[in-house]
């Protein structure tokens, strides 16, 4: 029987020292290993965008890039969390050199907290993982004799996505219906005489088309019929009618609304301007 080789055997000092070696296939990469670690290494390496805060806090888009987070001895990098983020677990590579203490701020319904980092020493690198109850951070940890980042924040795709859809609702509450533009845009210098249970509410305009909002007892009724006065004459435009709303394809400046016939027929007359 073939016996196993013992574990090389090295005198140091005086003193024999077991030296055990990893096996070649430990220290090869296959081709999807190599593949991995490019593909992982395209994150670590990868510039990213890195902004300043308004208080000062270097801001990392959260999930972008592997941030790389630089500090020094004697010093502390702040790294501040979102607010109303649970920490769970942090996990440092080396725990010898490394120390993160953790810190709040802000209202005890909505505390943000905070990984106050610290080196023992220059020209180490190490990696961090935070998990929280909304996300993981992969984070990267280096040491400089002089320069480090004081504070260090992020930016959440799910906060911006928020602020667009916000900032997209007030837009769209200034926004008159039918027309589709803010009401700073739109001609309301319309003038309306007559009376008819169905008297037009507000009537204005895009500079294209004419918008005319009727009541709501109107729905589900017939409308009024529109003739435009030009030259002296009343004409019939075109018009579609929109839930209570009459869009006329048509820049108006006077018109009639007729309903009904002899002595039922009511009138409304529209004019714009002074």
């Amino acid at each position: 029987m073939k016996k196993s080789m013992p574990p090389a055997i090295a005198l140091c000092a005086g003193v024999m020292v077991s030296v055990t070696s990893l096996p070649v296939s430990a220290q090869q990469l296959s081709s999807n290993e190599t593949r991995g670690t490019q593909l992982s290494g395209q994150w670590q390496h990868s510039r990213g965008v890195v902004t300043r805060g308004p208080d000062g806090k270097v801001i990392f888009l959260y999930g972008e890039v592997q941030p790389s987070v630089v500090c020094s001895p004697l010093q502390v990098c702040d790294i501040e969390l979102q607010a109303g983020e649970i920490v769970r677990d942090v996990l440092v590579g080396d725990t010898v050199r490394w120390k993160v203490d953790p810190a709040t701020s802000g209202a005890p319904n909505g505390q943000a907290v905070h990984l106050i980092v610290k080196p023992a020493e220059a020209g180490l690198m190490t990696s961090m993982v935070v998990t929280t109850s909304r996300r993981t951070y992969h984070i990267q940890l280096k040491s400089h004799p002089t320069q480090y980042m004081a504070r260090v924040g992020f930016d959440y795709p799910e906060d911006i996505n928020a602020r667009f859809a916000e900032i997209n609702a007030r837009i769209e509450a200034s926004v008159v219906p039918g027309a589709g533009v803010p009401a700073d845009q739109l001609d309301f210098s319309f003038h309306v005489s007559g009376s008819a249970r169905w008297r037009p509410t507000r009537i204005y305009s895009d500079g294209m088309k004419t918008f005319i909002q009727f009541p709501s007892s109107l729905s589900g009724q017939d409308a009024p019929v529109l003739f435009v006065v030009s030259g002296g004459e009343n004409r019939i435009v075109n018009y579609r009618m929109k839930g209570t709303m009459m869009v006329v394809d048509y820049n108006i400046d006077r018109a009639i609304l007729v309903s009904g016939v002899g002595r039922q027929q009511q009138k409304i007359t529209i004019r714009r301007g002074g």
